[in-house]
């Protein structure tokens, strides 16, 4: 499965441009997870050069941060296929 298609790459803003915004109000543009553990990845912002996402994580604990998009394919990692934009508050 790809993880990453163009259609979806171009709806995530860049790294840092959802800053200005509530954490609340920021919006998943694509949600990854792993099958065979409860570990989520909420991608709110892409950075194409480094394959880079920001957004959140949910593991051990709730957290905001940093996932490479190699990480998660190494990982076997997949993406929810009927997942939806939402905001964050949305999703908690």
């Amino acid at each position: 499965m790809k993880l990453l298609t163009e259609a979806i790459k171009k709806k995530l803003p860049k790294t840092y441009s959802t800053e200005p915004l509530p954490t609340d109000e920021k919006v998943v543009q694509v949600k990854f997870f792993h099958p065979f553990s409860n570990w989520t990845w909420y991608a709110v912002e892409y950075d194409p050069k480094n394959r880079l996402f920001f957004g959140l994580v949910d593991g051990f604990e709730k957290e905001w941060g940093y996932f490479l998009l190699d990480e998660l394919e190494r990982n076997k990692v997949e993406r929810d296929l009927y997942f939806k934009p939402k905001k964050i508050k949305d999703i908690r």
